[in-house]
């Protein structure tokens, strides 16, 4: 795979420089904390053009730098399961999230709080892409992110596990979040960005919870309401 940007590369050759082939940096590229890193761990680096640069990844934000990198490992999900209780995370189940911004975004967001964990289908939805890694700026190397076969048995076995499970979704008679006390091991459920939490998966959740909204009819789209539903729970769980 192909990680692309400043702070994409910085994060992996802070958190695993061993993952890294080689990187190549754009003629004129300076970043002294960068460069200092590759030369600790020891990361082969090349300079090259613009053009060369782009020929290796055609993206608009290169930023001047691109490194070659191992292919991105998932968690096994029975893993996140056996953590001893000290270490449990808090599970977002993401139903069918296509687009790769809001992925990114919510990988990000789960890494900048910290205890968190990402599980995401294996069909009809976006994988972990060299775009999705550009967006989460290094937040890949703090959450880890497993993939199942079907998220509905994945919450069940989370069940079984005793984890609350929390649906994030907009009836009436869901609760607002930050009147929620909320249960712990618990499992957050954000739907897709058009249909929102398929019925199968609804009958699942054990706490309907809702954004209080006092503005105009809108939404948040998928990715700004999993930070707010994120801030909370690391707000409760501390």
């Amino acid at each position: 795979m192909v990680l692309y940007g400043r702070n994409s590369v910085c994060e992996r050759l802070k958190a695993n420089p061993k993952s890294i082939e080689k990187v190549f940096i754009q003629d004129g590229f300076s970043s002294p904390h960068i460069e200092r890193l590759i030369r600790q761990n020891n990361v082969p680096s090349e300079r090259f053009s613009p053009r060369q640069l782009s020929k290796m990844k055609n993206a608009k934000d290169l930023q001047g730098i691109v490194a070659k990198v191992d292919k991105f490992s998932y968690a096994e999900f029975h893993y996140l399961l056996d953590l001893p209780k000290e270490e449990q995370l808090t599970l977002i189940f993401l139903d069918r999230i296509n687009d790769p911004q809001n992925l990114g975004v919510i990988m990000r967001t789960a890494a900048c709080f910290g205890g968190f964990a990402i599980v995401i289908p294996k069909f009809s939805a976006c994988g972990v892409t060299e775009s999705v890694l550009h967006v989460a700026s290094g937040g890949e190397n703090f959450v880890p992110v497993s993939m199942v076969s079907n998220i509905s048995s994945a919450i069940i076995k989370a069940k079984k596990k005793n984890y609350w499970i929390m649906g994030a979704v907009l009836s009436d008679d869901a609760q607002e979040i930050s009147k929620i006390s909320l249960p712990f091991p618990l499992g957050l459920v954000l739907g897709s960005e058009g249909e929102g939490i398929r019925y199968g998966i609804d009958k699942q959740i054990d706490i309907r919870a809702r954004i209080p909204m006092k503005g105009a009819g809108l939404s948040f789209n998928v990715a700004m309401a999993g930070t707010i539903f994120c801030h909370e729970i690391a707000k409760q769980r501390k």
